[in-house]
């Protein structure tokens, strides 16, 4: 394929979110009118909490950053035709194992701790989401029945371990030991001194960012990400064609799984330097929305967090800075997108209906 070719491809690839996120900000303004509200105050409001400092724009990439991983998990478990609705009990092992690994083997140095950190948050959200991908692959089990139930099993287990053995005496707040200094992820302020200490945007960005170049250069670089994505197309070309099929559904349910685990980078080891139980609103459910917007492409998944993270961002600006508008017009506003973009397929073949009754 040329280059314009790919470019036409890409453009086209984008169009339909662009048009998604352009017809829910227009409801939503005619949502904010009928409330009596003004829709350009509001919408102001949201650009310039969101991308109008220093401040705003370090938050929104902060927000964006798990919601990253979370597109990324989603959209490898996507290429190999497997919906992992799995990711928020796989980022919550996984932030629990980065933690637990921190505060217990506080004895070894930065840069062995550090990477150990990462590495545990990985391979718990790996092993969790190969589960699901083995019952799959062994027993066609629903992939979407296991992963919802493994949830709310890393959820209970997780949160009893937190309660029972590693929860600090006397505190409160149900969350683990603090991790040892040697596991911190260093925050933004050390690369970029105008940006406030105060602000907890991390390192876990740039990693987030690398993760999206490895995801892409795996699916569409190498035998094993175009035998995922073969599988993904048509798993009984796949299979005809020599490739297990089996295999990379537990390949890509891990691959996933380990993806969602990074969440702890930001959110454990450069933020909160423990785990804090339930400290996730919805990373991993967001993710599927972000991977759709996203078109499942590393790039398209980096911008949709961003819009996703501008979002959250704003909530609280909204709800305090107007009259009669609440903080939830940005929920709406995600949910229209995500409605917009499930009917692109519906809304392509009536118009394929249509331009091949009018010839």
């Amino acid at each position: 394929m040329s280059g314009r070719a790919l470019m036409k491809k890409f453009v086209l690839d984008l169009l339909f979110p662009a048009l998604a996120v352009v017809f829910a900000f227009v409801l939503g303004g005619g949502i904010v009118l009928v409330m009596g509200d003004s829709p350009l105050a509001v919408y102001e409001l949201f650009f310039s909490s969101a991308f109008g400092s220093l401040d705003g724009i370090s938050y929104t990439l902060f927000y964006a950053t798990p919601l990253i991983f979370t597109g990324l998990a989603v959209a490898v478990a996507l290429k190999c035709g497997l919906l992992n609705i799995g990711a928020e009990g796989q980022l919550t092992v996984g932030a629990f194992a980065a933690a637990w690994v921190g505060f217990t083997l506080t004895g070894l140095p930065s840069p062995l701790l550090l990477p150990a950190c990462i590495l545990a948050a990985m391979l718990a959200g790996a092993l969790w989401a190969a589960v699901p991908g083995l019952l799959k692959s062994r027993f066609g089990a629903h992939e979407v029945i296991n992963t919802i139930m493994m949830n709310f099993i890393a959820a209970g287990l997780v949160s009893y371990l937190v309660q029972y053995h590693y929860r600090e005496v006397g505190d409160p707040i149900l969350q683990t030991h603090e991790i040892a200094p040697g596991a911190w992820l260093a925050r933004m302020h050390r690369l970029i001194p105008a940006i406030p200490e105060r602000i907890p945007l991390s390192l876990g960005f740039f990693i987030a960012l690398l993760a999206c170049a490895a995801v892409y250069v795996f699916l569409w670089k190498t035998k094993w990400g175009y035998e995922l994505r073969a599988v993904g197309s048509s798993p009984t070309a796949a299979e005809y064609g020599g490739i297990s099929v089996p295999r990379n559904m537990v390949l890509a349910m891990a691959l996933s799984g380990a993806l969602a685990g990074l969440v702890a980078t930001s959110e454990v080891l450069g933020y909160r330097h423990r785990y804090y139980d339930g400290f996730s609103p919805g990373y991993g459910f967001t993710g599927i929305a972000v991977a759709l917007l996203g078109r499942n492409h590393p790039v398209g998944i980096v911008l949709a967090a961003i819009l996703f993270g501008a979002l959250i961002r704003s909530q609280l600006f909204i709800g305090i800075f107007t009259d009669r508008v609440s903080k939830d017009l940005t929920i709406v506003l995600q949910a229209v997108i995500i409605l917009c973009v499930a009917c692109e397929y519906p809304v392509r073949a009536a118009f394929a209906r249509l331009t091949k009754s009018e010839v």
